[in-house]
């Protein structure tokens, strides 16, 4: 046990047969189950966790017969980790990128009672980047204020960052059936936990690179998670702001939504006027598409403040 609790790490691999004897023998002694999920292996990953289980009881092997997504390897893992009674659930990716020294540093803030979700943040600074491929650095700046708007959680940064640890309390009320399968699971979880009130904190850990090899393709990862979390933004709109308790905030975001759009319209049809169809542009109408455009704007950015201050006002960032 950690702090009298019972601590239990999810370790999701995907033909990780060269990485995850590391990562298992580097988990610290103090962590009471080990839940290895193999999603789908073509390689010896299963063999490998298999020689540690007779070594070691903590570990339990689940196996996916195929590749169902990293974020569906790790909901499998918590909801094993439920059924066993821990108390506190870590992930630590089975490719060894995570470090245990600062295993930690995320359990203390839920031990004390402090946040319901910890998670790593590499990017406060050039410390903790260096080793960090450039052109990843950037799609994460990207996807990072992205999910500050989807998500509501303002002060966070590194939200790709899979080393998270996460309370009872917040498995058990979060449909876990409806996080997000594949590599966007962090963006959309984060989405959920600020929906249901819970608290997050971001801890320094630095970026650490070496043998892994990133099976990401960063072009589709994109894309697709940026649509995952318009979808998200919307949802948590709704949810959050219409249903559960109704915030004219909602009304901010809609209307700057569709002002941005119909003044962001305006000027391109004007400069399609302008310059494809060679016609003269009344300046009157090029001027009312940038004063709707930025009234869209303040009314976006007025949202984007009251959304701040109500996670303050209700207590989501932890002392």
């Amino acid at each position: 046990m950690y702090r009298e609790h019972k601590v239990g790490v999810v370790v999701p691999g995907y033909n990780e047969e060269k990485l995850i004897g590391e990562t298992l023998s580097g988990i610290p002694d103090y962590v009471d189950r080990i839940y290895v999920v193999d999603d789908g292996s073509h390689d010896g990953t299963a063999e490998v966790v298999g020689g540690f289980m007779g070594r070691d009881s903590r570990v339990t092997l689940i196996r996916h017969e195929r590749n169902e997504g990293v974020g569906k390897a790790i909901v499998d893992g918590y909801k094993v980790a439920l059924g066993d009674g821990m108390d506190i659930v870590a992930v630590m990716a089975g490719d060894n990128q995570m470090d245990p020294a600062y295993l930690p540093d995320l359990l203390d803030p839920i031990v004390e009672g402090k946040a319901d979700y910890t998670k790593g943040n590499r990017l406060l600074g050039p410390e903790y980047v260096r080793n960090m491929p450039r052109f990843r650095y950037i799609g994460n700046m990207m996807l990072t204020f992205l999910t500050k708007i989807a998500s509501g959680y303002w002060h966070l940064m590194d939200p790709q960052n899979g080393y998270t640890a996460i309370s009872r309390r917040a498995l058990e009320r979060i449909d876990l059936d409806s996080i997000y399968h594949w590599y966007g699971y962090p963006n959309d979880l984060l989405v959920k936990l600020n929906v249901y009130g819970f608290r997050v904190l971001d801890v320094p850990i630095p970026a650490k690179y070496g043998r892994e090899k990133s099976k990401i393709k960063y072009t589709k990862y994109v894309v697709k998670v940026s649509w995952l979390l318009l979808k998200d933004f919307f949802w948590r709109l709704k949810e959050k702001y219409l249903l559960y308790n109704f915030h004219p905030l909602v009304f901010f975001y809609i209307f700057g939504i569709l002002f941005l759009l119909l003044g962001t319209g305006g000027v391109l049809f004007a400069f399609y006027q302008k310059f494809v169809l060679h016609k003269v542009v009344l300046f009157y109408y090029l001027t009312l598409s940038l004063l709707v455009f930025a009234i869209g704007l303040i009314m976006f950015l007025f949202a984007m403040l009251f959304d701040m201050e109500e996670e303050r006002r209700n207590g989501f960032y932890a002392e």
